[in-house]
């Protein structure tokens, strides 16, 4: 289990009560019934991450317009330096993506996901129609 900073837990428990619409999209129509497990809002070191799979060493990550900033943009990557220093890797996709290329999303996880894991593991079929 990795590292995280305790007081990150309470805020990480708001965060899960508060998902954006594309956060809940992601959750509820793919990554909570995936066959790998997958955690919401997980703390991990001193950073909470919108998803993550401690078997597939994979953090998502789902952008809204406020990564656009500059400030926002240097904090990503201090993020991503850190969770891939500790082997996570880390992929993202803008609320665009969630809301209109849905099924793409979902295929791009499970391909991560699938290469990461032995070759038994099971897939889940992403659903069938984008914007779903």
């Amino acid at each position: 289990m990795k590292e995280y900073d305790k007081s990150n837990i309470i805020l990480a428990k708001a965060l899960r009560k508060n998902m954006t619409p594309e956060e809940k999209h992601l959750w509820y129509d793919f990554l909570r019934d995936y066959p790998v497990r997958f955690q919401r809002q997980k703390a991990i070191g001193h950073y909470i991450a919108d998803f993550y799979c401690a078997k597939a060493h994979l953090v998502v990550e789902i952008d809204g317009n406020g990564h656009a900033t500059q400030e926002q943009k240097e904090y990503d990557e201090i993020r991503t330096a850190y969770f891939e220093s500790i082997g996570i890797k880390v992929i993202r996709f803008t609320n665009y993506e969630i809301k209109n290329k849905f099924r793409g999303v979902c295929i791009y996880i499970d391909t991560f996901v699938c290469s990461s894991l032995p070759p038994s593991t099971s897939r889940l079929t992403p659903p069938s129609s984008d914007g779903g």
